[in-house]
């Protein structure tokens, strides 16, 4: 069994969901075909909830009135028959009639934020559903709110995915086509939760896993995963194969194809990710797996550049470090107390460095690490450059390339060696597509 995933932009037009499903019909795979709010729609619920919580219902009712007419209007061109019209009309009026429904709720707090979010998912599934029933395919809806939860950590309960699918899945063997929400879920209130923006990415992953899927396939806009940002660096290519240890570090350092927690599950179970094009199917894509099966490519040294914005350096000094044991262990408690992750680490014998990407409880952190070291005022707007590959300890001269392309370019940290598929700089966020550009010229530049 697949598991496929389509995201906004794929679902985001009447012709491009028609094209789903000749894409997913095309072979006689049993599929699970997961789906993302259509394009623009998360941001319109989004704005109706900022309305709502400025108690702005008149600017509230406007704007659910024009998404609405946005989906009125896509019903008229996604459907060939009454019957179909209708069908996807009941369900636009019902969602969007629970969406009103939250207007008269005083105040509006974040369950009902939530919930209102939440609707673009609901939305898009019942209309493909309705689609494909229309096009006669043999499929069903599974509503992710009955298998997919989060603990009190906001981490998914896999264990309880997997279970939930093995009581619901053999109820629906006639069916080739199984449809499903991604991104939604319930926390353990019961209550309507979400994985956080991209989560339709880390949705499919844990079905996947949980299902032992032979494949998870990822289908966006753009065919793969690139060496580099092709939104600032020209004549970048598409990396057919990477390892689950090479797309993880990608994904987490900026690569925007795929959402960070994406990998973890698939790696967990041993399922392969595909990452495709939907406005080219034909090409090959991404591949990412434990082991690829082309030495060649496993063997290639410069996979690919990835960058990271939103980043602030805290530059930690002590005079008493010199054979101080117990001091990192200090700092990272007062992280962790505050659960604010460390993306890089630097030490010398008298100071750390670290970067953190949350900054929302920077002055508690400082307040406490100044009771026992001084600091540095923090550095802000950094970016992380991340440059990922085969980086084994045989492999001669990987640091004399990166840093003469990266020559002209001030870099404030430097982390290599923690793994042997990554090399992560620090530099101003001033000067980040420099380094992208630069990098590729090179690297990669034959």
């Amino acid at each position: 069994m697949h598991v496929w995933k389509f995201g906004g932009t794929s679902v985001g037009k009447p012709e491009r969901m028609q094209s789903i499903r000749t894409l997913i019909t095309g072979d006689n795979t049993r599929k699970i075909v997961v789906l993302s709010a259509l394009s623009g729609t998360t941001n319109g619920l989004l704005a109706i909830g900022e309305s709502l919580k400025a108690n702005d219902d008149d600017g509230a009712n406007a704007k659910i009135d024009a998404l609405k007419a946005h989906y009125d209007q896509f019903i008229g061109e996604l459907y060939a028959t009454d019957a179909g019209k209708t069908a996807g009309q009941q369900a636009v009026d019902n969602e969007f009639s629970f969406i009103r429904s939250l207007t008269r709720i005083k105040p509006f707090t974040l369950k009902q934020e939530k919930e209102l979010v939440a609707e673009g998912e609901l939305l898009s599934t019942q209309l493909f559903q309705a689609y494909l029933t229309e096009e006669g395919v043999a499929s069903t809806l599974l509503p992710a709110l009955e298998f997919m939860r989060i603990d009190a950590d906001n981490e998914p309960e896999i264990q309880f995915t997997e279970q939930r699918l093995a009581e619901m899945l053999p109820q629906h063997t006639d069916k080739q086509i199984i449809v499903t929400q991604g991104f939604i879920c319930r926390n353990p209130r019961g209550e309507v939760d979400n994985l956080k923006r991209g989560g339709s990415d880390y949705t499919a992953s844990l079905i996947g896993g949980a299902i032992r899927a032979d494949e998870i396939q990822i289908w966006t806009d753009i065919d793969g995963m690139h060496n580099n940002d092709p939104r600032i660096v020209k004549n970048t290519f598409p990396v057919r194969e990477l390892t689950f240890d090479e797309a993880a570090e990608l994904a987490y350092f900026g690569a925007k194809i795929l959402h960070p927690s994406t990998i973890t599950p698939a790696r967990m179970f041993g399922v392969p990710v595909r990452l495709k094009n939907t406005m080219d199917p034909a090409a090959p894509g991404t591949l990412i797996a434990e082991r690829t099966d082309a030495p060649a490519a496993s063997d290639q040294v410069f996979k690919a550049v990835a960058a990271k914005d939103g980043i602030t350096a805290l530059y930690i000094h002590s005079s008493r470090m010199l054979n101080a044991y117990g001091f990192l262990r200090r700092i990272f408690e007062i992280f962790e107390k505050y659960k604010t992750p460390v993306d890089m680490l630097a030490t010398s014998e008298v100071s750390v460095s670290v970067t953190i990407d949350n900054t929302e409880r920077i002055d508690e952190i400082t307040a406490e690490l100044s009771t026992f070291c001084s600091l540095e005022e923090p550095d802000y707007d950094q970016t992380i450059i991340c440059i990922v590959g085969n980086f084994s300890a045989d492999n001669e001269g990987v640091a004399v390339r990166v840093f003469d392309a990266m020559k002209n370019i001030p870099i404030r940290m430097i982390s290599y060696g923690g793994t042997e598929s990554n090399l992560s700089m620090l530099v101003h966020g001033t000067y980040k597509a420099q380094a992208l550009n630069a990098l590729n010229e090179g690297l990669f530049s034959v």
